[in-house]
């Protein structure tokens, strides 16, 4: 039986509410798992600094040492899962940070042909409100990378650390995602969904006409067959 490989990139560096919510999913999923977790910012500790040196090639960021392990990881994934708290009702700087040193895998740009098979849940908690506008976020951002099914999952624990969190708000968290975890362990392959086929399309169209942000990615698109009718998924 081929293993499930899951990484989870976690938005703080300590173990509070969202991470127990991301470990308690861990724990459900019922199959062979190989799980790889990264915490941020201990594991990738840079902003962007806007040189597009990835646009060219994305050895050439100048953080490519520190990102080329959580890269790989990503690739060789079958489930991603993106944990983050809910700051001033966003995700955690270090998530945000994150995705923007990984925008080169937008649709727009040179997505990666491995994200059109993979799943992903985005998982964000909230002491109070905001935790479902830090997952939309998040969320987006895996959309447009070309991942076929994102599953949001936001919740207010009423509480500033985990074990403060009320035994009834547990309860219901922990039936969540026992349901959660029971779709994610079915090995029924994803499917690209109308929207991603025509935003593939549409960028495309763009890297034809010499519209893409730097002629490296009409290369890109052209050498994998995509500008003559060639799909990145099956």
């Amino acid at each position: 039986m081929k293993e499930k490989k899951i990484v989870v990139i976690h938005g703080q560096n300590h173990k509070g509410s969202t991470w127990n919510v991301a470990n308690i999913l861990l724990q459900d999923i019922i199959c062979e798992k190989e799980v790889k977790e990264f915490f941020l910012p201990r594991d990738l500790n840079h902003f962007c600094i806007g040189c597009y040196s990835c646009l060219e090639g994305r050895e050439k960021c100048p953080f490519w040492e520190d990102k080329k392990p959580i890269d790989d990881a990503i690739n060789a994934a079958d489930l991603l899962i993106l944990a983050t708290p809910n700051y001033c009702m966003m995700p955690s700087a270090p998530m945000k940070a994150f995705l923007d040193l990984f925008f080169t895998n937008w649709l727009s740009h040179k997505p990666r042909e491995t994200m059109f098979q993979k799943r992903a849940v985005v998982i964000s908690t909230a002491a109070g409100a905001g935790a479902d506008k830090a997952n939309k976020l998040v969320a987006n951002n895996l959309f447009n990378w070309g991942i076929p099914e994102v599953i949001r999952y936001g919740i207010s624990v009423n509480a500033m650390n985990w074990n403060m969190v009320p035994d009834k708000k547990k309860d219901k968290i922990e039936k969540d995602m026992k349901k959660l975890a029971s779709k994610l362990s079915k090995k029924t392959p994803v499917k690209v969904g109308i929207k991603t086929r025509i935003l593939f399309w549409f960028y495309g169209g763009m890297q034809k006409a010499n519209w893409g942000a730097s002629p490296s990615e009409k290369e890109y698109w052209e050498s994998r067959g995509w500008l003559n009718g060639v799909k990145p998924w099956k």
